[in-house]
């Protein structure tokens, strides 16, 4: 049994680690959140120490340490994106290896840096980079690498996740704390395409809004056109009738990706990795920060070349 702290306890994906913590027969020692709305916590480890005070929180992990001598082995991380970094680095520096959500950074040149820690402290970094271990995009990967070399597959990635007024009030609306909506809600697709399609080789924005974004990115054996809102208005007109709020579309050469199912324990086979000694490193994670990276610093180009339909 391995022992486990867990920063951003509140947050949307915290539930996802606890699951897969319990379910890979661990323990969650002690948790720390600002937020006190942390009550899921029951449903899993009801005994583990929690803490809305980052001084408390480190305190009780150095008093566990040398007190009872109970060592941490990994810290698990759901915070803000723009507080990866500094978590990791808390992690790593109290002898724990570090498991953190997507973005692992916001920024290319800080991934050199965290390599650097890893290497001074001796312990791991791992990514959830959750939809590599998803069955249909582990099949479309397959797929991709058995097809003739040169081989350009036509890609529309549409994600349509609708958003409260909250939303912009939050940490998660303001680009300097989230890295904007291509970031937050579009980092899993980016890597999972460069996962599939090998290297970047052309990234255009042709909108950049704080609701919506689009553009075209080529890679080795694609062209893809993609698509990302948090406004219900952009959603298509038989998934409003369902009464849904999110929509979600993949599709090759006109044939849709059905992967919309077995999303629930993705984060669990991700763990189960991890503990196996592999899982995704800080490398794995690279060149989906550099594509989110160089959308934020791109001038939108309008409605120019090959445009995503959604824009029309």
């Amino acid at each position: 049994m391995k022992n486990f702290a867990l920063i951003g306890a509140a947050g949307y994906i915290a539930p996802r680690h606890m699951k897969a913590i319990k379910d890979t027969g661990n323990n969650l020692l002690t948790a720390f959140d600002k937020g006190d709305s942390v009550g899921i916590i029951d449903s899993y480890f009801p005994n583990a120490d929690f803490f809305v005070e980052f001084e408390r929180f480190d305190r009780h992990i150095e008093k566990l340490k040398y007190e009872k001598d109970t060592y941490l082995d990994y810290v698990s991380i759901c915070s803000p994106n723009y507080l990866h970094d500094a978590h990791i680095r808390f992690a790593l520096r109290s002898g724990a290896d570090a498991i953190c959500e997507k973005p692992l950074v916001l920024n290319p040149w800080n991934v050199d840096k965290l390599k650097h820690v890893e290497e001074k402290t001796g312990k791991n970094i791992f990514c959830i980079l959750q939809l590599r271990v998803h069955p249909s995009i582990i099949a479309l990967r397959e797929k991709v690498k058995n097809a003739p070399k040169d081989t350009k597959f036509e890609v529309d990635l549409t994600y349509l996740t609708s958003r409260g007024h909250w939303y912009h009030t939050s940490w998660k609306g303001d680009k300097a704390k989230s890295g904007g909506i291509a970031t937050n809600i579009g980092v899993h697709f980016y890597d999972m395409l460069s996962w599939i399609f090998g290297d970047v080789q052309e990234n255009i924005v042709h909108v950049h809004e704080d609701d919506r974004a689009a553009g075209y990115l080529e890679f080795e054996n694609a062209r893809v056109k993609w698509f990302l809102s948090i406004n219900a208005a952009y959603l298509p007109k038989e998934v409003k009738e369902k009464g849904q709020t999110t929509f979600r579309s993949i599709t090759i050469n006109g044939e849709e990706l059905e992967f919309s199912g077995g999303f629930t324990d993705l984060h669990t086979m991700v763990y189960k990795d991890i503990l196996a000694g592999k899982g995704y490193g800080v490398d794995a994670a690279r060149t989906a920060i550099e594509i989110v990276h160089d959308i934020r610093a791109a001038k939108p180009v309008g409605l120019k070349g090959e445009y995503h339909r959604f824009l029309e």
